[in-house]
């Protein structure tokens, strides 16, 4: 009888916020505008590096607005709170952040006119790394990502300003 495996489905939580409840004001453009840990599930064994998201679904002008894109993230359980600005990044780890919402950081909300806007993390798992400027945008980074995506999963949530 022939064997099968399944690959399990990649699962990211956060101790920050619920899966599609508010995230709190410190990982915000109103509070400290660090970005918050995420926590990973299921990671596959042949996961070479990581690449992580963070976009507005609800602005007017485009269908996805990124506040934060960063990639070669070691394969690892977890990407840590607060990782430092800078188009390179060498702690906790090496990585490179692109540009999300013109800056090579993590930006968070900061919706106008005290609306309500739906974020989502998402995170590609990759058999590779990515070799790109840290000018890279989130379309450069989605195009270089084709065909090296293991897994992926999203966390949604959402902010609105009281």
């Amino acid at each position: 009888m022939k064997e099968i495996l399944f690959a399990l489905a990649l699962i990211i939580t956060s101790p920050s916020f619920e899966d599609g409840g508010m995230l709190p004001v410190q990982f915000t453009g109103y509070g400290k505008d660090v970005s918050p840990e995420l926590v990973l599930e299921n990671l596959s064994e042949d996961a070479k590096t990581i690449a992580v998201s963070f976009c507005d679904e609800d602005m007017p002008f485009t269908d996805e607005y990124c506040h934060w894109i960063c990639w070669n993230i070691p394969a690892a359980d977890r990407i840590p709170q607060g990782l430092p600005a800078g188009a390179a990044i060498e702690e906790p780890f090496h990585a490179v952040q692109g540009i999300g919402y013109g800056r090579h950081k993590y930006r968070g909300p900061k919706p106008p006119f005290h609306s309500k806007h739906n974020y989502h993390f998402t995170v590609y798992v990759l058999d590779t790394e990515l070799d790109l400027p840290a000018s890279a945008t989130i379309k450069d980074v989605k195009r270089a990502m084709e065909g090296h995506i293991i897994q992926e999963a999203t966390i949604r949530c959402w902010y609105q300003k009281e």
